[in-house]
């Protein structure tokens, strides 16, 4: 079957396209006119009738080197060919701590370690976990509540989705974790329409930690998890000051802060990590997607040193032979960390990070010139990101971004919609023309879309 999809004899009948349960999908209307992709290269995906595709969303938020890049490519192959797989519990292989050494030396401070896994969603997991475990370990075990964000998304792990605040990604799936609240999210369209970059308005809500802190008591908090930028709900850039007062509060109390840069990690924001866009250094950070340029699955979570030094303590005072009762089958799968170090290797070489702090500012320019197009009511930015909200139809929503995502596609556009938002992250080998091809585009079927 795969010899017929590359060639473009792919049968896309129902019936044939039927035994997939696609993820986050509108599975049957998709599957009435499916819209599949067959082949890639740098900022174009190939469609099954052979059309280029121009990619505005860097495949998942992830493919930040553009795709199919041959340095990635012949790592992989030569990789799978001399190591397939090989297991790091109580054993290892060099590639895993060359790409731990690698990942630690692209961050301020004193982020010295690293815990690889598969995908976001297992990073925010293991993430939460630790932080439970690190209380614990300390001696103040009555550190279990775990406090999210409105609208945040971390992944659909139980842990994930329990402080994520994105409301159908939690309606269907019971009480999940208890001891669980929410920050409100930072996004208000009447004091923040329209802006460029992060919003004056705002700081003000990070304050509503105290308040939580007074309800439940803050020798009862372990942890707070937040997306220093918030993407899957829409794109939602932090207030000034926002972070900053989240560190304060935290430090004060003696909570762990944790940054899910899943997305904002490997150059989005035009920096190694948004820690180092903010200037605000969390105790630890979730990753995933362009660590690997999407090649293979890889997630990691990085923590500073006194969270690692503080499990290792306890172990040898316990007598414990095993600090962290933690792990998956394919932590630094070997293929992984060797398409993971051949991705950073991409990013260094071509000074992928710096491009896109160059680009965002025309990035911005022409975002905001969509001001005044038909059906746009607020546009936001940051970094090589932009969002494009546009006014929901009565008693429809969400139901004409998905319209105009799908015309989008019919011209050769790939792009991304969180409910009524068309969301804008194209890889960071973009150029000025296909920023502009991406918004002309979009203006265009905005036009003609009721």
């Amino acid at each position: 079957m795969d010899g017929l999809a590359q060639s473009g004899n792919f049968d896309a009948s129902p019936n044939n396209l039927e035994s997939f349960w696609m993820p986050f999908t509108w599975n049957r209307e998709f599957k009435k006119d499916p819209l599949l992709l067959t082949a890639a290269k740098d900022m174009h995906y190939t469609s099954l009738d052979g059309r280029q595709i121009l990619d505005g969303s860097a495949g998942l938020w992830c493919v930040n080197a553009g795709h199919t890049r041959d340095r990635i490519v012949k790592a992989v192959q030569e990789q799978v060919a001399r190591l397939d797989f090989a297991p790091t519990f109580q054993y290892g292989h060099p590639l895993a701590f060359e790409l731990a050494s690698r990942i630690t030396t692209m961050l301020n401070g004193d982020f010295e370690h690293v815990f690889f896994c598969n995908s976001g969603s297992e990073a925010a997991d293991s993430a939460l976990k630790m932080a439970l475990a690190y209380h614990r370990a300390r001696g103040q075990g009555e550190r279990t509540r775990l406090i999210g964000r409105e609208r945040g998304y971390h992944g659909v792990g139980f842990g994930g989705i329990s402080v994520g605040g994105m409301v159908n990604n939690r309606n269907f799936f019971g009480s999940l974790l208890n001891g669980v609240d929410h920050l409100p999210h930072t996004y208000n369209f009447a004091e923040q329409a329209f802006t460029r970059g992060q919003p004056e308005w705002g700081a003000h809500l990070a304050d509503e930690l105290e308040r939580i802190c007074a309800l439940h008591d803050p020798k009862t908090i372990a942890a707070v998890m937040v997306e220093p930028m918030a993407g899957s709900t829409g794109v939602l850039p932090p207030p000034k000051g926002y972070l900053e007062k989240l560190r304060a509060i935290c430090d004060k109390h003696g909570i762990l802060l944790i940054f899910d840069e899943v997305i904002t990690g490997f150059g989005r924001l035009g920096e190694s990590f948004a820690t180092e866009y903010f200037g605000v250094n969390p105790d630890i950070i979730t990753c995933a997607k362009g660590l690997t340029n999407g090649t293979i699955p890889m997630g990691a979570v990085i923590t500073r040193k006194g969270i690692y030094d503080t499990m290792m303590d306890y172990a040898d005072k316990t007598g414990l032979t095993i600090e962290l009762f933690h792990g998956y089958t394919y932590s630094g799968h070997p293929i992984a960390a060797a398409a993971a170090l051949a991705t950073l290797e991409v990013y260094r070489e071509e000074s992928l990070f710096e491009r896109a702090r160059e680009l965002a500012p025309y990035l911005e320019d022409v975002a905001h010139s969509l001001k005044g197009t038909k059906h746009v009511i607020d546009i936001r930015n940051l970094g090589l990101v932009a969002a494009i909200e546009l006014e929901s139809r009565p008693g429809e929503a969400s139901k004409r971004a998905y319209d105009v995502y799908r015309a989008c596609f019919a011209k050769g556009l790939l792009l991304r919609i969180s409910g009524d938002t068309l969301a804008i992250s194209p890889p960071l080998i973009v150029s000025k023309a296909q920023i502009d091809q991406i918004f002309e585009t979009i203006r265009e079927v905005l036009e003609a879309t009721d």
